[in-house]
């Protein structure tokens, strides 16, 4: 365990993860960090909260209650911290985050002070290419009310004989559409500026096609975040959502929900974006 007295700096660490990308052997049998990196007295820049809240469609609570997927962009930095280092052995430009589950215990005030903590969970082979999954937990006086495992997924065809053979899909059927957002260019931007995640795919249409994208995208936080926003997250909440494509900025995408708990973000054609469920 390292303790940290502050979150450290984003634009220092996307440098140096830029800069080791191109000599990372990803692989699922290689070594990861076993490094669990903790802020033992954080608490919420209640500005940038505001910012983050007005950005994501989520109404200013009464009881002033940290959003949902709020924890996440704090436990960002930490994270960024972890993939960035020479232990870690995905690189992190190309980094696709593909799925977020997420447990919510107690309704977490946003004055309050909370023990954050990142550890790397592990590595697993993934049909096309090597998957890490990270776990990020918030403690109140000792006890985990927040906690969320996402994966990442690092493209390569260095594939083995345990790379999990994709099962044949199920036929989809449209949720009902609730919404639909026409989406502006500089949405990126807007939620690179509160959340800290400022990757170049995100940014303008010249830095994403050098990743290979015609125009800006989405960050996939902000889609899943929006969504809930919709769904509406008051009580105590598990949520799982897998990101399926990416949304093209400027763009129109629907909301659409079952009132189940199912949810999904759908593009052009009922292109899939996003699949989520609260329970």
């Amino acid at each position: 365990m390292i303790p940290l007295s502050s979150p450290p700096a984003l634009t220092p660490l996307l440098a140096r993860g830029a800069l080791l990308s191109p000599f990372k052997r990803p692989g699922s049998a290689a070594g990861f960090p076993r490094t669990r990196l903790v802020l033992p007295e954080l608490r919420v820049d209640l500005a940038r909260l505001a910012a983050y809240e007005r950005i994501c469609g989520f109404p200013a609570p009464g009881d002033n209650a940290l959003p949902l997927t709020y924890p996440h962009v704090l436990g960002f930095p930490l994270t960024i911290s972890l993939m960035s280092g020479r232990a870690f052995p995905l690189p992190l430009l190309g980094l696709v985050h593909t799925s977020i589950a997420i447990s919510r215990y107690a309704t977490l005030p946003a004055t309050g002070a909370y023990e954050l903590a990142v550890h790397v969970d592990g590595l697993t082979p993934h049909r096309r290419g090597t998957e890490a999954t990270v776990m990020t937990e918030l403690r109140d006086a000792g006890t985990v009310v927040w906690e969320s495992s996402s994966t990442y997924l690092a493209r390569h065809h260095r594939h083995t004989a345990e790379a999990p053979t994709a099962p044949p899909a199920a036929p989809h059927r449209p949720l009902p559409v609730r919404q639909e957002w026409r989406l502006g260019g500089d949405i990126g931007r807007r939620y690179g500026a509160v959340s800290g995640d400022r990757n170049p795919i995100h940014l303008h249409p010249l830095t994403a096609r050098l990743f290979g994208f015609p125009r800006a995208i989405a960050h996939g936080m902000w889609t899943v975040a929006r969504c809930l926003a919709a769904h509406g997250t008051d009580e105590t909440v598990r949520v799982r959502a897998e990101f399926r494509a990416p949304v093209l900025l400027p763009g129109v995408v629907r909301y659409a929900a079952d009132g189940e708990g199912r949810f999904e973000l759908r593009g052009g054609e009922d292109r899939v974006h996003l699949l989520g469920y609260v329970e």
